[in-house]
C-alpha cells in the first residue's frame, strides 16, 4: 500500500527570518513589533496549513516579498476601525442601525475641543470651585422648551428610567394599554418600568382609552400618569385617546405629577418646513406637563442623549438619584448638545445649518437630479449582473418619528439579471458588493429589486468616484 507523500514544507522561513526581511522590518515601525510578529506567525501558519491541506499555492508564495504583502494586509485589516463611514441610502433618514442623526460641523469642533484640552466640564469658573455639568446646558434647553429646569443622560429609555425611579418607586404609574411601546432593540416600556422599581398599572384598551379609565385607576398607591407619545407605529380606525392636556387636569386634581414620554425631541414646529407636525416640549408643558422626556440625537439632531425637562422640584429628585450618575452624559457629549443647542439660537438658518433638518427637507427636484446623474455611473458598475432605473419613492424619517408620514425622494433601483430563480441570491450578492465598497453602500431589498433611495446621499462625488473601475475598491467591478 502506498503511503501519502510528506507535505513539502521546505523553503518557509522561521518567524525570526521573516522578521528581518527590510519589508517586514519597516511594518515594525509603523504596527509595532508585538503586532508585526503576530501577523507574522498568522501569515506563516496560514502558509503551511495550506501545504499540508495540499491546496496548490503560486509558485511566489513563498517569497519574502508575497510574505511580507500578507503581514501587511493582516495589520491593516487589524488595525482598521470597526466603526466606518456608510452612505446611508435606505432611505430612512434617522436610522438607529446607522448611528440616527449626522452631526454639524460646530459639533465637530466643540467635540474637538474638549478631547483634546482640559474643561471646566464640572467647574465653575466665576466662583473657583465645584459646578454641575448640567449648567452648561439647562439654561438653553429651559428657554427652547420653556421648563423651569433640565437635566440630561445618555438616552430616552435612560431618562425614562431615572424619572420613574425618582419619582415611582415602589409606587404605581398609571399609563394607557395602548401606550406600552416597544422602542428599539426590543426595550420595552413595560420593561423600563419594572426595571425602574415601579409598577405598571395598564388603563383602556389597545386602542381607546378614555379619561375615565385614569381616574378610575388612580389610587392611594399612584406616583404619577403618564403618556408615552406613540411616535414608533400608527393605530388608526376605531381609536380613542385622552389628550394631555385633560391627563394634566386629572393629575393635579389628585395631587400627582403628569409625565409625557415625547421620545423624537422636536424642538421647533416642523410645520414651518412644511413637515408633519410633531408634538414638542414646550407645547407639551405648556398643555399641563410636569415633566417631558425625550432624545437628543432624533428630531432634534444632536448626539446620543436623553433630557428630562419641567418643573424644578421634580428635576432636583431626579438629579439626586444615585442612578443619575451612572446615567450622566460625558464631556464629548455634552460639548456636542451644547453645540447643536446654539443652533436654535437662529432659527431662519436652522434647516441651513442642522444636517438632519437640511436632509428632511431636501427639495424632491434635487434629490431627483442626483439620480438622473448617477443613474450611469451606477449602471457601468452593476454591468451585465442587472440593469438600474431611476424610480419615484417615499423616504422615512425613522427611529421612532413619525412612522406613518413619508417625504417624497428618487431612487436608484437595481433588477438583478436572469430569472425568479436564485433571485434572492443574486440580490444579496449585489447588496454586499456594494456593502464591500470602501465606503459601505448600505440600501434595501424591496420587491425583488435593490433600492438606493438618495435622499440622505450628502457626498455624490465620493459615492459616484468609487464606483468608476479606475478607483480601487473591495466591491466587485464591472463584470
Amino acid at each position: 500500500m502506498a503511503t501519502a507523500k510528506p507535505p513539502n514544507l521546505a523553503g518557509i522561513p522561521s518567524v525570526d527570518r521573516l522578521l528581518r526581511e527590510p519589508a517586514v522590518d519597516a511594518l515594525s515601525e509603523s504596527y509595532g513589533r508585538p503586532a508585526t510578529t503576530g501577523a507574522v506567525r498568522e501569515v506563516l501558519a496560514d502558509l503551511r496549513s495550506a501545504v499540508k491541506a495540499g491546496r496548490d499555492l503560486k509558485p511566489k508564495a513563498r517569497e519574502p516579498d508575497a510574505l511580507a504583502s500578507a503581514v501587511a494586509a493582516k495589520l491593516e485589516a487589524a488595525a482598521a476601525p470597526s466603526l466606518r463611514r456608510v452612505f446611508n441610502l435606505t432611505g430612512t433618514a434617522l436610522h438607529t442601525n446607522l448611528g440616527r442623526a449626522p452631526l454639524p460641523p460646530e459639533v465637530v469642533e466643540a467635540v474637538a475641543m474638549a478631547a483634546l484640552r482640559p474643561t471646566n466640564l464640572e467647574f465653575d469658573i466665576d466662583r473657583g470651585r465645584r459646578g454641575d455639568r448640567d449648567s452648561h446646558l439647562e439654561v438653553r434647553l429651559c428657554a427652547l422648551t420653556g421648563a423651569e429646569a433640565a437635566t440630561a443622560v445618555n438616552n430616552n429609555a435612560a431618562a425614562v428610567l431615572l424619572t420613574l425611579n425618582s419619582l415611582a418607586l415602589r409606587k404605581e404609574v398609571v399609563v394607557s394599554r395602548g401606550e406600552l411601546i416597544e422602542i428599539g432593540g426590543s426595550f420595552r416600556m413595560p420593561d423600563i418600568m419594572s426595571r425602574a422599581g415601579c409598577r405598571l398599572r395598564e388603563v383602556g384598551t389597545t386602542n381607546r382609552t378614555h379619561l375615565h379609565d385614569y381616574a378610575d385607576a388612580v389610587g392611594e398607591k399612584t406616583a404619577l400618569i403618564m403618556k408615552v407619545h406613540t411616535s414608533n407605529y400608527v393605530v388608526e380606525g376605531f381609536t380613542a385617546e385622552v389628550p394631555g392636556r385633560n391627563l394634566a387636569e386629572l393629575a393635579h386634581a389628585r395631587h400627582l405629577p403628569f409625565v409625557v414620554d415625547l421620545g423624537s425631541g422636536s424642538l421647533v414646529d416642523l410645520t414651518r418646513w412644511d413637515l408633519p407636525h410633531e408634538p414638542t416640549p414646550r407645547e407639551t408643558l405648556a398643555a399641563g406637563a410636569d415633566l417631558v422626556t425625550f432624545s437628543g440625537d432624533k428630531l432634534l439632531g444632536g448626539p446620543q442623549a436623553g433630557i428630562v425637562a419641567g418643573r424644578a422640584d421634580l428635576v432636583a429628585r431626579i438629579k439626586r438619584n444615585p442612578m443619575k450618575r451612572a446615567m450622566r452624559l460625558g464631556k464629548l457629549s455634552v460639548a456636542a448638545l451644547e453645540a447643536v443647542l446654539r443652533l436654535y439660537d437662529d432659527p431662519d438658518r436652522l434647516a441651513e445649518k442642522l444636517p438632519t433638518l437640511r436632509l428632511l427637507t431636501r427639495p424632491a427636484t434635487e434629490i431627483e437630479a442626483a439620480a438622473v446623474r448617477l443613474l450611469p455611473v451606477l449602471a457601468a458598475w452593476v454591468g451585465d449582473r442587472g440593469s438600474v432605473t431611476l424610480q419615484p419613492v417615499q423616504s422615512q424619517i425613522g427611529s421612532g418619528a413619525q412612522p406613518a408620514s413619508s417625504l417624497p425622494s428618487t431612487a436608484l433601483v437595481v433588477h438583478p439579471s436572469g430569472g425568479k430563480r436564485g433571485l434572492g441570491g443574486r440580490l444579496e450578492k449585489l447588496a454586499g458588493n456594494l456593502r464591500g465598497l470602501a465606503i459601505p453602500v448600505i440600501g434595501r431589498i424591496e420587491r425583488d429589486a435593490l433600492v438606493l433611495d438618495l435622499r440622505c446621499l450628502d457626498d455624490e462625488a465620493a459615492f459616484a468616484g468609487q464606483l468608476r473601475p479606475t478607483v480601487p475598491a473591495t466591491g466587485e467591478p464591472p463584470a
